[in-house]
């Protein structure tokens, strides 16, 4: 019997010690110019631009999911719909009244259990033009069966981020290199280093050619974060310029997250998205260390300097 891409991930993952960066690379096309957002249309409407379903949090981090649908409402995206697990839905549900929220079911401790897959995939396909899947989750159990089934059965573009990560780390890379829909991947170094199993002296010492080779196996366009965040999908890199110490607090990534959700949801394809958010995302942090200072800076200060920066870049 022919097994699934899931049943795959978890026969072989055991048996994968570390990433194969193996592929040869034509050498890299830099990229210096930042996409830009084109004027809406005076008929537009929400559907216009995009419906961005984000999958985040968990028991006491509620506001992983709060940060990440925020910043997909300040990116643009036309209809918000942020899934939980359901204990936490009416936090959520309160920390904005712009997006939408739905419950998941959960396990004991009040993170996404093995029994959401089913509801999530048909959430997904049913109802979104992009997903954005792992700001506060956690490590629950169930984690590596969700996001195999996500990459096996979604067809809408992905981003994937913290949790999400980390549970990708765990399944055998060879098994959804083939995924049908565009994924961006937004690890810091650490999480860089669990995708790859390389240390994490190796990941800053090497950090563009690891990166651009794994972006080029695994046919995904990598957020690499941190000071010069790097952007690659294997044949492009861009370096990015904005940014700055202050956004080294909990939530900058899942605001991130949400941005580039937003920006795919618009139409941008993914690696520009994956740039312009990355741009846009450090120069509100820029502005916000103006206004707060750096060690002041806290992650929703970000959400309040998106829609100056945006208009920045056309939006």
């Amino acid at each position: 019997m022919r097994r699934t891409v899931s049943e795959s991930i978890f026969a072989e993952a055991a048996r994968v010690k570390s990433y194969n960066f193996s592929v040869s690379q034509s050498p890299l096309e830099t990229s210096v110019a930042i996409p830009r957002l084109t004027p809406r249309a005076p008929d537009s409407h929400k559907g216009t631009y995009g419906r961005a379903l984000i999958v985040a949090g968990s028991r006491g981090m509620s506001g992983a999911a709060v940060l990440s649908g925020s910043a997909c409402l300040r990116g643009g995206a036309g209809l918000v719909q942020v899934a939980v697990p359901g204990e936490i839905l009416s936090t959520v549900a309160a920390g904005n009244p712009c997006y939408m929220t739905t419950p998941l079911a959960q396990d004991l401790r009040g993170r996404l259990g093995s029994s959401a897959i089913d509801e999530l995939v048909a959430l997904g396909e049913n109802w979104a033009d992009v997903i954005a899947i792992g700001p506060g989750l956690g490590q629950a159990e169930a984690m590596p069966a969700i996001i195999a089934a996500v990459v096996e059965r979604f067809v809408k573009p992905l981003v994937i981020d913290a949790d999400g990560l980390n549970a990708l780390a765990k399944l055998d890379s060879h098994s959804w290199q083939k995924h049908r829909m565009p994924i961006v991947l937004t690890p810091h170094p650490g999480e860089f280093a669990r995708l790859t199993g390389c240390s994490s002296d190796d990941v800053r010492s090497r950090r563009q050619e690891l990166a651009s080779q794994y972006a080029a196996n695994q046919q995904v366009v990598l957020v690499l974060k941190g000071h010069n965040t790097l952007v690659t999908d294997g044949k492009r890199a861009h370096v990015n310029p904005t940014g700055n110490p202050g956004m080294a607090t909990g939530g900058s990534g899942d605001v991130l997250t949400g941005l580039i959700a937003a920006l795919i949801g618009q139409g941008l394809e993914a690696f520009d998205a994956a740039v312009l958010g990355a741009w846009v995302h450090g120069r509100a942090g820029d502005l916000a260390a103006e206004h707060f200072g750096q060690t002041a800076l806290i992650a929703s200060d970000l959400l309040t300097y998106l829609p100056p920066t945006l208009r920045e870049v056309g939006g």
